[in-house]
């Protein structure tokens, strides 16, 4: 059976109630499994090791242990091939969204996102695909990565790896272009191109191109204001 047509399984980590059953309800009326619900991040993090589900929704502020403490032990326990944790904000400029991101979480959804939207959000995760719009990320990124703790890494010294079209790729891309728009760029098929990022996640050992973009800042190879 292809992974497309095994049901996805998913854990919903959010402190309201209200929220939890809303999109339990939501995801099993379209056929997805909620292997779990978790009332914070200990609870999460806890879900997943018994339960091993696709991908987790999981909110940030929680008691006990937040949402992103709890993104760390997840992508720690399950590795870069495991669960997906996609993470749930109010505001789409959440200032702890990029923290999560840096965590190993696989992009974010806004709360009120809408049944369909989340449904293939889900099941885009699922098949190790970007969830949420470079552009999304290049904005989110550029607000709050020089916030962060001081960068330790020399600029480029993990990307030595990659050869210069990819690099090439990889700076394009983290500057907002879809796989559409860097093909155009670039004058290469979009097969080409998603061969190249395919070829930059493997090399960087990247969970998917949300970590691509945030690592091409957090190296210096892209400036928070650059230009597309």
């Amino acid at each position: 059976m292809s992974a497309d047509r095994t049901p996805l399984r998913a854990v919903i980590a959010d402190d309201q109630a209200l929220v939890r059953t809303g999109f339990t309800m939501i995801l099993a009326a379209d056929g997805i499994e909620v292997a779990a619900e978790a009332a914070d991040g200990a609870e999460a993090v806890a879900a997943v090791r018994r339960t091993r589900p696709d991908v987790v929704l999981m909110d940030i502020r929680m008691p006990e242990m937040d949402g992103i403490e709890a993104t760390r032990r997840i992508i720690g326990d399950t590795g870069p091939d495991g669960t997906r944790v996609v993470i749930l904000t109010t505001y789409d400029l959440d200032h702890y969204v990029y923290a999560a991101l840096t965590a190993g979480a696989s992009g974010f959804l806004l709360k009120d996102v809408s049944p369909e939207h989340l449904v293939s959000a889900l099941r885009l995760v699922r098949t190790g695909d970007a969830l949420l719009a470079p552009a999304i990320t290049r904005r989110l990124i550029e607000r709050f990565a020089r916030r962060d703790a001081p960068r330790t890494a020399a600029p480029h010294r993990d990307l030595s790896v990659l050869t210069p079209r990819e690099l090439e790729v990889l700076r394009l891309l983290a500057t907002g272009l879809s796989n559409a728009e860097l093909a155009s760029r670039l004058f290469l098929s979009p097969t080409t191109v998603k061969s190249h990022v395919g070829r930059i996640l493997a090399k960087l050992d990247l969970r998917d191109r949300v970590q691509a973009v945030v690592l091409a800042y957090e190296t210096g190879l892209v400036a928070p204001g650059g230009e597309a």
